[in-house]
């Protein structure tokens, strides 16, 4: 899965109702445009395409006093929300993705109910600890990677990934478990967006031009 449907579908989510110019701060503002494929472009792409599919409502905003065009919100469709939490419990189980995708899905875990969360993560180590065993079939890392050549040291990379990947949801699972974070029906959410006209120090550019104030 690409994460930048998840990406755009959250910042929407945590806002209620939002422009193009602001998902693309607050991706920004949380480093996403680092760690994932969340450009303007690909920003506002999604954002287009995810209207023409009933996942986000389109609003037309009357331009500012500063004139330009009008700015065009976003609000998320019940379509939105389900397509959201099918995403967030796709990445949040999905162990053969890319790092962009498990941290989306982290960035977004709260929205789930506590016991949800621990049930998939759960879901995500028996799946990397299948992989584990599927890779020893043929090789056993306690003859180390030569005992295959050259090549073994690819399939100790990837006993290495899963033993590591299982180590660190383990961990994440039993700070869960223990009552870390505010989980979605525990009370106020926290949500990290940037406030309408608050200052992003991580900004890359300029707004869009049909997102002005």
């Amino acid at each position: 899965m690409s994460a930048i449907r998840l990406l755009v579908l959250g910042a929407v989510r945590q806002h209620g109702r939002a422009h193009g110019y602001q998902v693309r701060n607050d991706l920004e503002f949380w480093g996403a445009h680092e760690w994932s494929n969340a450009k303007p472009g690909s920003i506002y792409h999604a954002l287009k395409q995810m209207a023409k599919q009933g996942l986000l409502r389109v609003h037309e905003i009357a331009p500012s006093t500063a004139g330009g065009p009008p700015r065009t919100e976003y609000e998320m469709t019940d379509a939105g929300q389900e397509e959201f939490l099918r995403l967030l419990r796709e990445a949040l189980t999905a162990w053969d993705e890319k790092l962009d995708v498990l941290s989306s899905g982290v960035g977004f875990i709260v929205a789930l109910e506590r016991a949800e969360a621990v049930a998939l993560l759960k879901e995500r180590v028996r799946g990397m600890e299948g992989w584990r065993s599927s890779v020893t079939e043929y090789y056993t890392p306690e003859e180390g990677p030569e005992s295959l050549g050259h090549i073994g040291e690819i399939m100790n990379l990837w006993v290495a990934s899963a033993d590591f990947g299982a180590e660190w949801t383990q961990g994440l699972i039993r700070r869960i478990e223990g009552g870390a974070y505010t989980f979605a029906g525990e009370g106020e959410p926290q949500i990290t967006v940037l406030e309408q006209g608050e200052e992003n120090p991580y900004a890359t550019g300029a707004a869009h031009p049909g997102d002005r104030e």
